[in-house]
Formats: structure tokens, C-alpha cells, sequence
């Protein structure tokens, strides 16, 4: 009986964990792409500046001056991880994370959509 009072709430609950979840998908995607062409860029910056012979001749700031391709990916990556990248492009499952913490007290968990998983009643003996 008392189910029945209970399940629209976890129903309203359900429907509003996954709509959040799901509208940050979009932003997450833009954020990983992003992550990766920086890295991909830095990555190959780096081979560059790393083959070239003028690199072991000339000072490490010369060499930089060198390479402004690196050195602009790699400033880019740095300034990205600072703004926090590395949060954005996990955000859903943080959420989810930190709501499975919280369920956990109620006997429910939920996926990394957002959808609700009611765990049976530990028996008390």
C-alpha cells in the first residue's frame, strides 16, 4: 500500500534523472571531440618538434618558437584541462556516480542513463 504512494514520486524522479543525463550527452560529445583534435594536434606537434635536429641545437624556448604549432596545441590542452575538461567530458557519469551513492541508501541504484534499479528488500532475521 505504501508502494503505491511512493511510485509516482520514483517514477517523476526517474523521468527527470534521465532527462538531465541525456541533455548533457550532447555537450559531452562536443567536449570529447574537442579533447581529441587537441590531443591529436599536441600529439603531432610534439612528434615534430621532437624529430627535428635544430631542437637539440638551439634553447628549449628557441626550439618552442620553432614549433608554434605545438606550442599553441599544447598551451590550448593545458588552458582546456585548467577550465576543466577533464570534469565536462565525465560529467554524466558523475551524476550518475554521486546518485547511485545517494540511492544506496534507499536500496535502489540507477545505470549511467539515469534509469532507476529497485534492489530486493535485505531479510531480517
Amino acid at each position: 500500500l505504501c508502494l503505491l504512494y511512493i511510485l509516482p514520486d520514483l517514477k517523476a524522479f526517474e523521468r527527470r534523472l534521465t532527462e538531465y543525463i541525456a541533455c548533457l550527452q550532447p555537450a559531452t560529445g562536443r567536449w570529447r571531440m574537442i579533447l581529441i583534435v587537441v590531443s591529436v594536434c599536441t600529439a603531432t606537434g610534439a612528434w615534430n618538434w621532437l624529430i627535428d635536429p635544430e631542437t637539440q641545437k638551439v634553447s628549449f624556448f628557441t626550439s618552442l618558437w620553432n614549433h608554434p604549432f605545438f606550442t599553441i596545441s599544447c598551451i590550448t590542452l593545458i588552458g582546456l584541462f585548467f577550465a576543466g575538461i577533464h570534469k565536462r567530458v565525465v560529467a554524466p557519469s558523475i551524476i550518475a556516480a554521486r546518485c547511485r551513492t545517494v540511492l544506496a541508501e534507499y536500496n535502489m541504484s540507477c545505470d549511467d542513463t539515469g534509469k532507476l534499479i529497485l534492489k530486493p528488500r535485505p531479510h531480517v532475521q
